[in-house]
C-alpha cells in the first residue's frame, strides 16, 4: 500500500500544480491583461447609450423598423425572442448557428425567395439582380452584426423615404461606420448596423423621445 502511494504522489502533485497554473492562475493572468489593455473588448464590446446597454459591436440585431437599416437573415433569429415564443416552447435557450440546409434543399430556396420579395416590397427602387448576397445569406453563426459595404449602400435610398433623412447625411452615417479589410487585405469592407442604425436614432431624436 505504502508503494502503491509512493508511486501515485509524484503524478498528483504534477495534476495538483498544472491545475493551479493552467486552470486558474493562466486564466486570471489572461483576465486581468485582457481588461487592462482591452476593457472594451473584454467586457462584450457593449454600446451604452445614457449609461443604458443597448447592443453589443459584435452580435447582430433584427429590426424590423423601416426607418433602420436592417441586417442578414439568422437562422436563429438574432437569439431575440418573446414572451409568447417561450411559453410555447418555441425558445429554447441561448444558440447560435445556421440551417445547414443544402443548396438543393426547398426549403432554402422558399426563404431566399420570400427574403428577396421582402427586400424588393421594403426596397421597390431596387431591381432584383441588384440585390448583394449577404442580404439573402444567413451567416454561419446567425450573429453576425456586419453587412458589406454594398448592402448598407443599396438600403439607402429606402432610409431617405423612411427616415426624412437627406441621402448625403445616410452615406456619412455608413462612411462612419465602415470597417476596412483586415490588415488592409483580408475579406472586404464591413458595414455595422448597429452602430448605423443608433446614428439613425440620435438624428431622428428617437432618443430623446423615449426617455420623456
Amino acid at each position: 500500500m505504502m508503494k502503491f502511494l509512493k508511486g501515485i504522489k509524484s503524478p498528483l502533485l504534477i495534476s495538483a500544480v498544472m491545475l493551479l497554473i493552467c486552470g486558474l492562475g493562466y486564466p486570471l493572468l489572461l483576465t486581468g491583461i485582457s481588461q487592462i489593455i482591452f476593457p472594451h473588448q473584454a467586457n462584450g464590446s457593449l454600446v451604452m447609450i445614457d449609461g443604458q446597454n443597448v447592443g453589443s459591436e459584435l452580435i447582430g440585431q433584427d429590426f424590423t423598423d423601416p426607418r433602420f437599416m436592417k441586417g442578414r437573415p439568422s437562422a436563429v433569429n438574432y437569439n431575440t425572442y418573446t414572451q409568447e415564443d417561450k411559453e410555447n416552447g418555441n425558445y429554447t435557450g441561448v444558440s447560435s448557428g445556421s440551417s445547414n440546409y443544402a443548396t438543393t434543399n426547398p426549403e432554402l430556396a422558399k426563404r431566399v425567395k420570400a427574403d428577396i420579395e421582402k427586400f424588393l416590397s421594403e426596397n421597390p427602387s431596387i431591381n432584383k439582380e441588384d440585390i448583394p448576397t449577404d442580404l439573402l445569406t444567413a451567416s454561419g453563426s446567425g450573429l453576425d452584426p456586419h453587412i458589406s459595404l454594398a448592402s448598407a449602400v443599396v438600403q439607402i435610398p429606402a432610409l431617405v423615404e423612411t427616415t426624412g433623412l437627406p441621402e448625403e447625411l445616410l452615406e456619412d452615417i455608413v462612411k462612419k461606420n465602415t470597417q476596412g479589410k483586415s490588415l488592409g487585405i483580408f475579406g472586404e469592407e464591413t458595414v455595422n448596423v448597429l452602430k448605423v442604425n443608433l446614428e439613425i436614432v440620435k438624428e431622428l431624436g428617437l432618443a430623446e423621445q423615449a426617455s420623456e
